[in-house]
């Protein structure tokens, strides 16, 4: 198996703060609001040319106490708290203030009487456009402005918006906060003509307009802002708005190949964990998607193809995984997936002759019917749990080798290892590649969904036991049947319970709710399933009658007929 190429190490990211403008259009123009972008330098080395809001690194005298000192309605310790910093929150409210004068010209700040600072009248124009060059030169620090034009700077008319990181594969890296604040109407922009060469007011609406045309070089951290700013209508609607929902979370845009383009993900969309994982340098040329055919190395012992068996039940397919070294030595394949010929032959390009074993999870129809046409092409020996006696089940499965809970089957310089997890189905299997401690989930675990318990084969209460009984495996992700990887997977695991408990409650809750007379499936489905689309109540409803079965067997709800009430 060849080695690993070192990984390099990305740049450090640097502090910076980012101020978005707002400005509201005037009715006979439209109305809604207005945004200032200015054009960087074609000549600078980063985000050369694009259109950006006012914006820079923190400097060491922006958390100067000098300068805290003159931030009206806001200190350090209520400034980090917004932020979710223990300390220094502060000095990015001060930088991004210092960076919209240096680079637009514009000043938030105080003026004795308390109002805004008015740089209409053309002596203060021109002496405050000699503060800002200083600033920019770095020959005056912003306190010492404010110091002598008596000013308070306007902290408290900001709102915290976000948080960017640049990704890793960039050589310059900044971890930025994003403010959104009113422009002052007694004031003009005007860009610098240094780092940026042109400014723009435009309509968030209309500058994604551009950029999708072709006319706008926007990076993705200003398209994602601007998208967020055209669901406000006005300036103020879009200050409440923002100090209502300002989001802590750390937003680090990761990179992957999916359908031959290169998309970039945020924390929390599909994909974004396993593109992490498999992808830690952040290159343009890693593929990562889960589109029917293609083929996506997870590591160098494992590569993972999708079926094209898309479907409400089974996501974007079915995830067929090749397990050990690719050049040399014998193979396995978890879960061969519905008996498709275009699937098949995609699976033997990649395997041969030198397939050993097909592992099955478990034998519902989108996960074991391709073993028995894949062991006549190879030879392989199909191993797995006979399908029981009830429906959707793949009655033709006939397994070479019954395994057994800790079994170990090895292949290629890999060890795979059965663990018996039943619950979605009482024959399922999670199989442990213990080299990589990756675990595939089969349909115990999927990525974006729960699964669904559906009896008189599916049982709830030996899914939650299955559930726990991985926290004690040392497992550091997982690849499911459906979707993509799952990184931290204890975290997961834990999520999952805490889930499927926070369902039984409402179970609980309706059928207290529903008194001495109880309650029917279907009249129980939209109470316990309210935040689930009523396409699904269908197929919601099986894990409701599992819920309830488990809650009669601890002694919490009865049945009586068609009817289920509260145990007393």
């Amino acid at each position: 198996m060849s080695s690993a190429a070192p990984r390099p190490v990305p740049a450090q990211p640097r502090l910076a703060a980012t101020l978005v403008l707002l400005r509201d259009r005037a009715v006979a123009e439209g109305g809604g609001i207005e945004v200032l972008l200015l054009q960087r330098s074609p000549h600078l080395d980063f985000m050369a040319g694009a259109f950006v809001f006012p914006g820079g690194a923190v400097d060491a005298s922006d958390a100067s106490p000098e300068v805290a000192a003159l931030c009206a309605g806001l200190d350090d310790a209520a400034a980090s708290a917004r932020m979710g910093l223990p300390q220094g929150g502060l000095a990015y409210y001060v930088a991004a203030l210092r960076e919209t004068f240096e680079e637009a010209g514009l000043l938030l700040a105080y003026e004795p009487a308390g109002h805004l600072l008015d740089l209409q009248p053309p002596a203060e124009a021109e002496r405050f456009a000699l503060h800002r060059r200083r600033v920019h030169a770095g020959e005056r620090q912003l306190a010492q402005v404010c110091a002598a034009e008596n000013l308070r700077l306007a902290t408290d008319r900001m709102a915290y918006l976000s948080h960017w990181i640049t990704p890793v594969s960039e050589r310059k890296r900044y971890d930025t906060r994003f403010f959104v604040a009113a422009v002052p109407e007694n004031q003009s922009s005007l860009h610098d003509e240094v780092e940026s060469v042109s400014q723009l007011w435009i309509s968030p609406a209309e500058a994604l307009a551009m950029q999708a045309r072709g006319r706008l070089l926007l990076r993705f951290p200003t398209i994602k802002t601007l998208e967020q700013m055209a669901t406000y209508d006005s300036t103020e609607a879009a200050l409440a708005g923002v100090r209502e929902n300002g989001d802590l979370r750390p937003r680090l845009p990761w990179v992957a190949r999916r359908r031959g383009r290169v998309v970039r993900i945020l924390p929390g969309e599909p994909g974004y964990e396993e593109a992490q994982r498999i992808n830690p340098s952040g290159s343009e040329l890693v593929v990562s998607e889960t589109t029917p055919g293609a083929v996506t190395e997870l590591s160098a012992r494992v590569r993972r193809v999708v079926a094209p068996n898309p479907g409400m039940m089974t996501g974007p397919g079915t995830s067929s995984y090749v397990i050990g070294d690719p050049e040399h030595g014998e193979l396995a394949l978890i879960d061969p997936g519905p008996d498709i010929e275009a699937h098949r032959e995609r699976l033997l390009d990649l395997v041969g002759q030198r397939l050993r074993w097909i592992l099955c999870t478990h034998t519902h129809l989108d996960h074991s019917p391709g073993a028995a046409a894949l062991a006549a092409a190879t030879g392989a020996e199909v191993v797995g749990m006979p399908a029981p006696p009830h429906a959707n089940q793949d009655t033709t499965f006939a397994p070479h080798r019954v395994c057994a809970d800790g079994e170990r089957y090895t292949a290629g310089g890999c060890t795979l290892r059965a663990l018996h997890t039943p619950g979605h189905a009482s024959n399922h299997v999670c199989w442990l590649l213990e080299e990589e401690r990756l675990l595939f989930t089969g349909d115990h675990i999927m990525q974006g969904s729960t699964v669904v318990i559906s009896p008189p084969d599916g049982d709830m209460s030996a899914y939650l036991d299955s559930l726990e009984r991985l926290l004690d495996e040392s497992i550091e992700a997982m690849a499911p049947g459906h979707g993509y990887l799952i990184t931290r997977a204890h975290e997961a695991v834990r999520a999952l319970v805490a889930h499927r408990l926070r369902r039984e409650d409402k179970v609980v809750a309706a059928l207290a709710a529903s008194g001495s007379s109880g309650a029917t499936l279907d009249q129980l489905v939209p109470q316990v399933y309210a935040d689930t689309a009523a396409a699904l109540h269908p197929v919601a409803r099986r894990s409701l009658h599992a819920h309830l079965i488990r809650l009669a067997g601890l002694g919490r709800a009865m049945q009586a007929g068609e009817r289920w009430v509260a145990a007393r």
